[in-house]
């Protein structure tokens, strides 16, 4: 195909390893990052731009990494006849106002777990005090982004949910404005999710798991994403008794990107959780890296709301985040001293499954920037779990970066996983 003009938007620099595969592939790319403290992101790796609003008109296609408030954006350039990748102000409520997600899920016919939602902390120590149980505490608005916030409750008389509530009322009331008490039920944490182009959902979908939590066995703060395992699909029980059933909803809303639902199931069902409509990081990465149809051409098409036949590959990826000192704090002391400017260093000149994230080019030479301490996604593919394992951590063996950590157990629980899965009959084709 003929070269695409890309303009890719950002707030915070999390889209540039997309921007950085399509101008590889020769596509016509300009980055612009908000966020002028994340801004030499991707410095040296793509062209940039510091007033995207300007290139509008430059672009064929144009695509927003989509945090939370961007629908809006979108929603409006699609509706003056652009080419947009990109969510809406109703897909933006649904990851951002957790009831709202929660109660569309239950008007589409898609069973939720019970839940509360509070605005005093009073009121939510009151209500486990009347209704002991184990609970999930899920901060709603801007508070659900401090990862840490978030607590699952393990006492089976919720003391230790209240004990963590009287917590927050001393030290947290004033950034938890909305949140969540939701009843905690035990079961296997998967995700579902498929691309859509404006019209329909696009196969084949994907089913991945993420490890949120910082040290192996799950232990530690939650950072959001630590690495993630996936497969390619067409649609099965777990699609279409979720988020398949909301693709007229979608339609109507002219929704262009990626939608994701995590959920719990278990033998007795399906229980959604929570709704990311907009890319996952590092989930796009890795999915890119299951891609055979290249990642530019496929954008286009999703964007002018075409069919990609979108060709992956067979069995399962894996991709698992390198990080450096204070991820996953932001401490800007910490950073500068022991992550600012450390080089990433490659031992052999293979770059096969290294994605970026916090990183730019000076002189020649890879080094971290940002604020995050986020610095590559190392991805490997497989026909068998082991097998993606097993190359992802090979090719982590070849990178060098002072300080760096990582995850060493992406991927251990998919064999105990697969089996109940496959029980219980979720990952089956319909």
């Amino acid at each position: 195909m003929k070269p695409i003009k890309f303009l890719f938007v950002s707030d915070d620099g999390l889209i540039g390893d997309i921007a950085w595969q399509a101008h590889k592939e020769g596509h016509d790319v300009l980055y612009d990052i908000e966020n002028k403290l994340e801004a030499d992101i991707a410095d040296g790796f793509v062209p940039k731009t510091d007033d995207w609003r300007k290139r509008v008109d430059w672009a064929d296609v144009i695509i927003f990494d989509d945090t939370l408030g961007m629908g809006v954006k979108a929603d409006k350039l699609r509706r003056q006849g652009k080419a947009v990748i990109g969510g809406t102000p109703y897909t933006d409520r649904l990851e951002e106002d957790r009831s709202f997600g929660q109660e569309e899920l239950k008007r589409f016919g898609i069973p939720i777990l019970s839940y509360q939602e509070f605005t005093n902390f009073d009121d939510a120590i009151r209500y486990v005090h009347e209704h002991p149980e184990k609970y999930v505490i899920k901060p709603s608005g801007e508070a659900q982004n401090i990862k840490r916030l978030l607590f699952v409750g393990q006492e089976e008389d919720g003391s230790d949910v209240i004990r963590v509530l009287e917590a927050y009322k001393r030290v947290w009331s004033s950034h938890i404005k909305v949140f969540q008490i939701q009843k905690r039920v035990s079961g296997v944490e998967i995700a579902v999710g498929a691309f859509f182009n404006g019209k329909q959902f696009v196969q084949p979908i994907n089913v991945n798991f993420e490890f949120k939590k910082l040290f192996p066995g799950n232990l530690g703060p939650s950072t959001g994403d630590m690495g993630a395992t996936m497969f390619w699909s067409g649609p099965n029980r777990l699609f279409n008794q979720t988020i398949g059933k909301m693709e007229s909803k979608l339609a109507e809303e002219r929704f262009v990107g990626y939608v994701d639902l995590n959920c719990i199931v278990n033998g007795n069902g399906i229980y959604p959780l929570e709704f990311t409509p907009r890319f996952g990081y590092p989930t796009i990465s890795v999915q890119q890296e299951g891609m055979i149809t290249p990642i530019g051409e496929f954008l286009a098409d999703l964007a002018y709301g075409r069919d990609p036949h979108l060709k992956v590959k067979k069995g399962f990826q894996i991709g698992i985040r390198v990080v450096v000192p204070p991820f996953p704090y932001r401490d800007k002391k910490t950073f500068d001293s022991y992550s600012k400017g450390a080089t990433v260093v490659f031992k052999k000149k293979n770059l096969e499954g290294i994605h970026i994230e916090d990183v730019k080019l000076t002189n020649d030479q890879w080094v971290v920037t940002g604020s995050a301490g986020v610095a590559l996604i190392v991805a490997g593919t497989g026909t068998t779990m082991k097998q993606a394992q097993q190359q992802a951590y090979n090719r982590i063996q070849n990178i060098l970066i002072p300080n760096m950590y990582y995850r060493m157990d992406i991927g251990d629980r998919w064999y105990e996983d697969n089996d109940k899965l496959h029980t219980w009959g979720y990952l089956r084709e319909a």
